[in-house]
């Protein structure tokens, strides 16, 4: 295959709060225009954090890893060029001049571009009771045997009908039990 012809991640510069409206509109022409294999995805990379307010309640809220930048896959031929270039919001691609420079595979591996990482703490430990919250073992309490902030999950076991069964659930699942 041409190596012209493979389609690579650029990084494309925005107004500050421009990411999103860029993004979509983006994804717009790509749609209207039927331009799916020339410009393949368009991300805004962010992390879920948790924040919690003054009455103690948690909520996830988006935050953009790199502000004022898109990400966009695609074939750079001239017609997408012009496209992403001439996008509203869009102050260019990152490269010298006006010569847009691909990341390499290193670098989007780094950026976990296909991947949107959580970022979270938990307040429970190993050997911790939890309370399930939803999914097939709603409402069960179980006790925590592992945790993997990496991927996100906590490993319970849950006595049911003087069974232990083991689950691995994604940590927004379980909350700890209250006393």
């Amino acid at each position: 295959m041409d190596n012209e012809l493979v389609a690579k991640w650029y990084v494309v510069h925005t107004y500050s709060g421009y990411e999103n409206k860029v993004a979509q509109n983006i994804e717009k022409v790509v749609e209207n225009r039927k331009l799916q294999d020339t410009i393949q995805q368009v991300r805004v990379p962010v992390e879920i954090v948790e924040q919690t307010d003054s009455n103690g309640n948690k909520k996830e809220a988006e935050s953009k890893l790199f502000p004022s930048y898109v990400l966009v896959k695609m074939v750079m031929t001239d017609e997408s060029w012009y496209i992403v270039r001439n996008t509203r919001g869009v102050t260019g691609f990152v490269g010298p001049g006006s010569k847009p420079v691909p990341l390499s595979e290193k670098e989007v591996a780094a950026l976990g571009v296909d991947i949107r990482k959580v970022q979270t703490s938990v307040n429970f430990k190993e050997g911790d009771e939890v309370t399930v919250l939803g999914g097939p073992f709603d409402g069960w309490v179980g006790t925590v045997k592992a945790i993997n902030l990496e991927e996100q999950t906590v490993d319970i076991v849950v006595s049911m009908f003087g069974q232990k069964t083991p689950a691995t659930l994604p940590v927004t699942q379980v909350k700890l039990a209250e006393e």
